[in-house]
């Protein structure tokens, strides 16, 4: 039986627009971790290195991805909504080990867990999960961005940039605007 470290992160926390995705990595024990590049955090990874580490992942390591829209961020907020993706992650790895997620993640589960500050930055596992949740998230709102053209998810991946703050003023929000989070834009 092959004992785990179980990585779980997320990322889309703070933009606009978009779901809020999270990971669960399950990187087994005394794994041998030769990837692309050296390891980090997605977000202090080039876009390039990140899509390296992804391939990397998904050849090599068992994970699973959960994700939460806008519709569902907006009924119960975003903390409970990274939460629930948390929860659901890790209920579809399916696999069981020592639990370790980056701080500010909570899930509903018998299993006990550990939350670690910048854990992406102390744990394999979680830089992992980070990695893979970065790059799932980037590509569903590269794909949006061909529904969506005027507002440039393809740029900056709904985060509010002068241009996305531009186009919302312009054209208003469109179905991947979490609502909530315009409020005191207006």
């Amino acid at each position: 039986m092959t004992n785990y470290e179980i990585g779980i992160d997320e990322v889309g926390r703070g933009p606009l627009a978009g779901p809020v995705v999270v990971a669960a990595v399950a990187l087994p024990t005394n794994f041998q971790l030769e990837g692309p590049c050296k390891l980090a955090d997605s977000k202090k990874l080039t876009e390039n290195q990140r899509e390296l580490w992804s391939r990397y992942i998904i050849s090599q390591i068992p994970f699973s991805i959960a994700r939460v829209y806008p519709i569902t961020i907006d009924r119960i907020n975003i903390s409970q909504a990274a939460n629930l993706a948390a929860t659901r992650a890790l209920k579809r790895l399916n696999l069981s080990g020592k639990i370790l997620l980056d701080a500010g993640l909570k899930i509903n589960t018998n299993q006990p867990y550990q939350s670690i500050i910048k854990g992406d930055e102390k744990y394999d596992a979680i830089a992992l999960a980070s990695i893979i949740a970065k790059v799932h998230r980037d590509n569903i709102m590269i794909k949006n961005h061909r529904l969506y053209n005027r507002y440039g998810f393809n740029r900056h991946k709904g985060y509010g940039t002068q241009f996305h703050l531009a186009a919302l003023k312009k054209f208003g929000p469109c179905p991947l605007h979490r609502r909530s989070f315009l409020i005191n834009l207006t």
